[in-house]
């Protein structure tokens, strides 16, 4: 396997195909590009602009240009030495709608199809009448009001002879079993031959599929006759529920169907088949298995053999029963490729997942891959630019400005409480009945009751600490040990004693411990399931409770509000982040490294003009004290409370300070506009998610219209003057400081050990907001006429406004990797002492291959070394005796990458006003 030196990601839909990267090929490479890394490709539903609702493992996606376009990309890919990483979704498929053949298989025939265990589906659920069903929640109202009113409608498609229920976009098939109970409807000759063809088809015990398919031959020959017509119109009206008799005739017909239609909003509760946490368009995948896992992968496999593809991002490892086997195999799939690539197609296999890593949390050591998708460095390089100084004076203007006084703990216990408890009942009840089977299975356990192991079970939940575990029956880690030991822990606090005897033992057996078994009671793979269960509940609830709630709820600081981040760790210190690096240059050199993704909540550059606050936390007092003021005139009192909340319009403030484009005028009413609709996006998602005033499922008007209405006067109406100015006036103040930040970052992000990441457009200043804010279409024309490689960072500094200095240091860096390939890819990581005056304000490593060596010198929390300066650079003068300490092993004659000077360095101090004269960073490269 060859790394890729580094990654661009493109997201890729039908308004930016394939072929529409090509053109741009060139300018990617001139940066220094080694591989494009493409969003999901296989076939998504219609429109989609993500690709991760995938409809059909065996095609790529048409919109995009399918594969002509993706040999058309390869080809000139190659013709530049660049290579292609796909993401995969390997976890879910979009269902419902009429577009996913497998699914409307499984629909049409239960457990009688091909497809049936493909999807996530308990066959054999609680509810007696969902017995070898499937729930369809995809009704937009009650069965009941919906059969009335005539929104379930029969329909006949005529090319491929089969009958189905359409409701919207969705279709629901009959199964063919009861298609002569249709016919029988219409009782004329020339349906006669057809009927019985299907009546004996109703009366075989797995009919074959040929047999199906020559009765729906007939069948479509016949509806295609004259007669045949007006009889399919009368089949029809006898079925339709807008009469009493074709309400009760369809409503027998939809009840012996292998599926059970149900308003939407029961899915919740009812669901008995896995979904992508709480969207019911997206039906869990058993990759677990070796048939799906070879069906769901031939078309990525066959890729990767033709050489179009040479590695692979995992999307959403946590959902997979066990990752860490899927890896295995995966990794034993691809090598066993590897001989069938095209000659002269460099070595592919390079494999990174999609998995969030907690706080000391590590990857599984035996999954075969080469690290993750990098939110755990995007966490690490903006936590080692914020100040940990600041968390208490932040944490108080925080409480004092919404009155919100309950600590963070309690409030991330009440979001996880209220997630399990609305969003994922029927998760739960699955994960509870699998345990209770558990069990059931041993004469010792047997008594143990459903709700006892329920109560017991929602506290583990509650309390689990990470993601997920990684127990399997073949046993645990360390790691998932001490995860289980400390949720545990934290639901004994929690639950009266009279249900400890139970929890204590489902941590035993959710750490991989053997039931015993009595007799034949126990049933194979039943241990397997319940922990995978649990496995799969844990993920979601701590995804969605925290990124998807608690992150709209508090705003401390909402800089640290990102995914791969936990907002009560504001800050990571130095020492931290150079244990960090100097671990994945031993365990994961080749993981890559993301400061932006497409479902980030806010752009890079946002987050570390936010950054700047935790420095001068006094002024952001003052400057919030001052906007709550002014806003007072704007708030309305609905019967609900203040619009908008409090919490809320903290949020929102923050939001446009990091947000404001650089340049723009508060006096700007075309910008301001701009501004004002895609922050307006922004805040009805913000206060949807945070679920308390208002949300996703019943909507408050009211509010949402008042908080549009609050937003509308602060940036468009005259009587907001006074707030522009005053938001203006914030970032002004603390704009240079931000760029220093976003300086810092990008040359961490491409010196450090690890593949970095560029996502698209970033190479300028980002300012984005959440999806579908940072998905916009990037201005490429724009970037390659503005780009000029010879121009040095030194230059162009004076106009950072413009993001061309940070492309420059982006583009300089990458020519190192390109150049010293060894140095980047392999060479350790040395933490290098920061000593004087400003010893805070530098961080520094030196990263060492051979006699080669890289010393990376960085400016952080420098806001008050600047002054008033208007340029993000700390004067010579302001570094004072601030200096790195150099070992004897890095003395030498070293060119410094960003601005090109040649130096000598050698051991001791060597002071920042002489490293730091022109830049806020630097990245001095010596070569034997």
């Amino acid at each position: 396997m060859i790394a890729p030196r580094a990654t661009l990601r493109l997201q890729f839909h039908k308004a930016f195909p394939l072929d529409a990267a090509i053109p741009l090929l060139d300018y990617f490479s001139a940066l220094g590009i080694s591989h494009i890394y493409s969003s999901p490709l296989l076939t998504s539903r219609a429109g989609s602009r993500h690709g991760y609702d995938t409809v059909d493992h065996a095609s790529l996606d048409p919109e995009m240009g399918g594969e002509p376009a993706l040999v058309r990309l390869v080809s000139a890919l190659r013709t530049r030495n660049m290579g292609l990483i796909l993401d995969i979704v390997p976890n879910h498929m979009g269902v419902g709608g009429a577009d996913n053949r497998v699914w409307l298989d499984v629909l049409e025939w239960g457990r009688a199809s091909a497809y049936a265990e493909l999807f996530d589906v308990d066959w054999t659920p609680a509810d007696p009448q969902l017995a070898g069903k499937l729930l369809a929640p995809f009704l937009d109202r009650p069965y009941g009001e919906a059969l009335s009113a005539g929104a379930l409608v029969p329909a006949y498609a005529p090319e491929r002879g089969t009958f189905h229920i359409s409701h919207h976009e969705h279709i629901f098939p009959i199964c063919p079993l009861h298609y002569a109970d249709l016919l029988g409807a219409a009782d004329l000759p020339i349906l006669a031959e057809a009927r019985s063809l299907f009546e004996e088809i109703a009366a075989t015990p797995a009919p074959h599929p040929d047999r199906v398919a020559n009765a729906q031959s007939r069948l479509a020959q016949a509806m295609g006759d004259v007669d045949g017509a007006a009889a399919l119109a009368t089949i029809l009206a006898a079925f339709d529920a807008r009469t009493d008799d074709g309400k009760a005739r369809l409503h027998a017909l939809l009840e012996r169907q292998n599926y059970r239609l149900a308003w939407w909003r029961t899915a919740n509760d009812d669901l008995n088949w896995r979904r992508f946490f709480d969207i019911t368009g997206l039906a869990g995948v058993k990759v677990e298995r070796a048939d799906v896992f070879e069906q769901a992968h031939a078309l990525v496999f066959k890729l990767y053999a033709d050489g179009l593809i040479d590695g692979l991002r995992i999307d959403h490892v946590d959902g997979i029963a066990d990752p860490g086997a899927y890896c295995q195999r995966l990794r034993r799939c691809l090598d066993a490729l590897e001989v069938e690539r095209p000659a002269g197609t460099p070595p592919g296999g390079y494999v990174v997942v999609e998995k969030i890593l907690h706080p000391g949390e590590r990857l599984p050591a035996d999954w075969p891959v080469e690290g993750t998708t990098g939110y755990d460095f995007m966490d690490e390089v903006a936590g080692v630019l914020h100040n940990p100084a600041a968390t208490t004076a932040l944490t108080a203007i925080w409480q004092e400005a919404t009155d919100e006084r309950s600590s963070y703990a309690a409030q991330l216990e009440a979001a996880r409480r209220q997630i399990l408890r609305d969003g994922f009942g029927a998760e739960m009840q699955t994960a509870t009945r699998s345990l209770h089977v558990l069990a059931r299975s041993d004469l010792d356990t047997r008594d143990i009751t459903e709700a006892a192991i329920r109560r017991a079970l929602n506290e583990l939940v509650v309390a689990f600490p990470v993601y997920r575990s990684y127990v399997t029956t073949q046993g645990r880690t360390e790691q998932d040990a001490a995860f289980l030991e400390a949720a545990a822990t934290q639901a004994r606090r929690r639950l009266p004693s009279i249900d400890h005897p139970v929890l204590d033992l489902l941590e035993r057996w959710l750490s991989g411990e053997t039931p015993k078994a009595a007799g034949d009671i126990w049933e194979a793979g039943t241990r397997e399931y319940a922990i995978a269960k649990f496995q799969q509940l844990t993920a979601p609830i701590a995804a969605k409770s925290m990124e998807d709630t608690l992150f709209y709820r508090y705003g401390r600081l909402i800089s640290r509000n990102e995914v791969g981040s936990d907002p009560v760790d504001l800050a990571l210190t130095p020492e931290a982040f150079h244990a960090t690096g100097a671990s994945r240059a031993d365990a994961l050199p080749h993981a890559m490294l993301a400061t932006a993704t497409h479902d980030h909540k806010r752009g890079e550059d946002a987050r570390l003009r936010l950054a700047v606050l935790s420095e001068m936390p006094h002024d952001w007092r003052d400057a919030l004290a001052t906007l709550l003021t002014q806003a007072e005139p704007f708030r309305q009192e609905l019967d609900s409370g203040p619009a908008p909340a409090r919490a809320d319009e903290v949020l929102l403030y923050q939001t446009l300070i990091g947000a404001w484009p650089r340049g723009l005028s508060p006096t700007d009413t075309e910008g301001l506009k701009a501004l004002c609709d895609r922050v307006a996006e922004w805040q009805l998602k913000a206060i949807r998610e945070a679920k308390r005033r208002t949300n996703w499922v019943f909507p408050d008007a009211p509010y949402e219209d008042a908080c549009r209405a609050f937003l509308d006067r602060i940036l468009t109406s005259e009587d907001g003057a006074a707030m522009r100015r005053g938001l203006c006036a914030v970032v002004a103040r603390i704009d240079p400081a931000g760029a220093l930040n976003s300086l810092a970052q990008a040359t961490l992000k491409y010196t450090v050990p690890g593949v970095p990441d560029l996502y698209q457009g970033t190479e300028f200043w980002d300012f984005s907001l959440v999806d579908p804010d940072n998905r916009r279409p990037v201005d490429y024309a724009a970037r390659m006429t503005a780009f000029a490689a010879s121009v040095s960072p030194v230059d162009l500094l004076p106009h950072w406004q413009d993001g061309r200095v940070k492309r420059a240091i982006i583009h300089r860096l990458l020519q190192a990797r390109r150049g010293h390939v060894d140095l980047f890819a392999g060479g350790g990581y040395r933490a290098l002492d920061t000593t004087g005056a400003h010893a805070t304000s530098a961080l520094a490593f030196a990263r060492e291959q051979g006699q080669a060596a890289l010393i990376v010198v960085v400016s952080r929390l420098a806001a008050a070394l600047l002054e008033d300066s208007q340029l993000p650079l700390v004067s010579s003068e302001a570094w004072q005796d601030t200096a790195i300490t150099i070992p004897d092993a890095l003395e030498g004659t070293y060119r410094d990458v960003l601005s090109g000077e040649m130096t000598e360095i050698s051991r001791g101090p060597q002071y920042l006003s002489r490293v730091l004269p022109a830049l806020p960073t630097a990245a001095l490269l010596r070569m034997p």
